[in-house]
């Protein structure tokens, strides 16, 4: 059992904890992720981690309510424990040798971006943190982001807190007056990362995204993550999450993603009605 050491609301639909998983802190590095169930009749869900404390033994999850175990999970409070959580699993985010970046941030993808950005700062890289949200009142981590960044732009889709546009629209302009980046890492929404790849593509600035599906086993044996890249099935469990986004094939992605979508709805309603029953 895995206790919940620390739980805060980061806005409406976005949770943070810290789990106490000293061997697991251990081993943990930016970019891999933990397959997680809340309780023993749960499903396995994965989450990218979010940071850890080696010191303390604790890993940091950030997660979105879209549901059936994502609902379950919020219901958690501090002190309360998770039937199983697995890691570290996946490849690290590779960051040797990289002098100057941009990591680009959509939605809840920013809670991966992170780690990424804080450890290329810490290595001494000149990090340019882009971040991207939907509305003013859904920004999440604007001061973590801050104190790992040497430029911190702030993009909402409605103009909300003073900087409307999309998060290319900022990557491009910064490229336009005379950055030059190494690499550019994205991480959020797929058709986020595709249009960062798009538009890398055409200054040919290599890019790395962290494509994050369905995931069961964690391991490659049940297939649900495969990815095609370059012509090739991936599996990102087992190959990535991080891939070279010149190469993914979005489309395919989404196409996968959405058959998803009305089982995370139904699950989601059906937990709801459940912890309804419960209160009453």
């Amino acid at each position: 059992m895995f206790k919940i050491r620390k739980k805060e609301k980061l806005n409406s639909t976005v949770s943070r904890m810290e789990i106490e998983a000293p061997l697991i802190a251990k081993k943990a590095q930016p970019g891999q992720f933990i397959i997680l169930r809340v309780d023993q009749d749960g499903e396995r869900i994965p989450l990218t981690i979010a940071g850890y404390d080696r010191e303390k033994g604790t890993i940091t999850i950030i997660y979105q309510i879209v549901g059936g175990t994502t609902k379950a999970l919020d219901q958690k409070k501090e002190g309360d424990f998770l039937a199983d959580f697995v890691g570290p699993l996946g490849n690290a985010t590779e960051t040797k040798g990289l002098k100057k970046v941009a990591v680009v941030g959509g939605g809840v993808g920013c809670a991966i971006a992170l780690p990424v950005a804080k450890k290329l700062y810490e290595q001494g890289a000149v990090v340019h943190s882009i971040v991207g949200f939907r509305s003013k009142d859904l920004i999440i981590l604007e001061k973590e982001f801050s104190e790992v960044s040497n430029q911190f732009i702030v993009m909402t889709d409605d103009g909300s807190n003073g900087n409307k546009g999309l998060v290319t629209n900022a990557l491009k302009k910064l490229i336009e007056d005379g950055e030059k980046y190494d690499e550019v890492i994205a991480i959020g929404p797929i058709i986020m990362m595709k249009f960062v790849c798009k538009l890398t593509k055409e200054y040919g600035i290599k890019t790395v995204v962290s494509m994050n599906p369905i995931m069961i086993d964690g391991t490659g044996m049940c297939g649900g993550c495969r990815l095609t890249v370059g012509g090739e099935t991936k599996f990102a469990c087992v190959d990535g999450p991080d891939f070279d986004g010149h190469q993914v094939d979005f489309d395919e992605a989404m196409q996968r993603a959405d058959m998803y979508k009305p089982f995370e709805r139904k699950a989601y309603e059906e937990t709801c009605k459940l912890f309804e029953k419960e209160v009453k």
